[in-house]
């Protein structure tokens, strides 16, 4: 099954981090969150990728070239230039990097690469967003509603902790809970190729020209996703990305 990946957007709310790369190139534990994304999946045996870009696409193109090219040890001869491997430490993935506009927004990136996708399911997720995921959970629900799409609904940890109430006493103090009723898209989109007689072209927006759509006709369901979801929106979520990746338990490394 093939997986998009929305990675051509300007990322302004990090604008620390994005004025020199894209979003997903931001690194966590010393790697792209692209590459965290692309393990989650990986682990879950999809390695299919096709990675929308936009803004700075060419450092995307340029560090899976050179993660090919410079993994492992080499040896150069420099009297040819000719250079080999000692070992080969790469993953097993295809990965193609699709050009789909500067301005082109998110559903008319996916609408872009209709000619690779039309053939079955495809799944599309955002480029900033970390997750312990069940995909094989998400995709057995998603053909069971019979849906055009299922949306992949998170509740996000609060911003502040939450004080509970009797009268003026404060009778629990509970910091920073799960959001009680606030479900979100936290993507991790399953499609069905017929979602492309949805879509118009560039100006597509995801969220409210397709699944919006899709909802109000009945064609949209939700997968309900209880563990750890996490988008990396500010610097304050980067950070606490990174602290949970330095502390040897994110929740999203499926992974060996």
């Amino acid at each position: 099954m093939k997986v998009v990946i929305l990675a051509g957007g300007l990322g302004t709310r990090l604008a620390e981090e994005t004025d020199l790369r894209p979003k997903p190139m931001v690194e966590i534990g010393g790697q792209p969150i692209l590459w965290h994304l692309m393990k989650i999946f990986s682990q879950q045996d999809f390695s299919n990728f096709y990675v929308a870009l936009g803004y700075r696409g060419e450092i995307i193109k340029r560090y899976f070239l050179d993660r090919y090219t410079l993994n492992g040890s080499l040896r150069v001869n420099l009297s040819d230039g000719s250079v080999s491997h000692y070992e080969k430490q790469s993953e097993n993935w295809e990965v193609h990097l699709m050009d789909t506009g500067m301005t082109t927004l998110t559903g008319g990136r996916i609408k872009r690469l209709e000619r690779f996708l039309n053939d079955g399911l495809f799944i599309v997720t955002y480029g900033d967003g970390l997750s312990n995921i069940d995909l094989r959970a998400l995709i057995k629900q998603h053909r069971q509603n019979k849906c055009l799409a299922t949306v992949t609904a998170v509740r996000p940890p609060a911003r502040f902790g939450e004080l509970i109430f009797e009268g003026e006493r404060v009778v629990q103090f509970s910091e920073k809970p799960q959001t009680g009723t606030g479900w979100i898209n936290g993507g991790f989109i399953v499609f069905e190729p017929q979602v492309f007689d949805y879509m118009t072209g560039d100006q597509d927006i995801l969220e409210s020209d397709i699944l919006e759509v899709l909802a109000a006709r009945g064609e949209l369901s939700a997968y309900r996703h209880d563990g750890f979801w996490q988008c990396m929106d500010t610097l304050r979520d980067k950070r606490h990305l990174e602290a949970l990746w330095d502390s040897g338990k994110a929740p999203w490394k499926i992974w060996p």
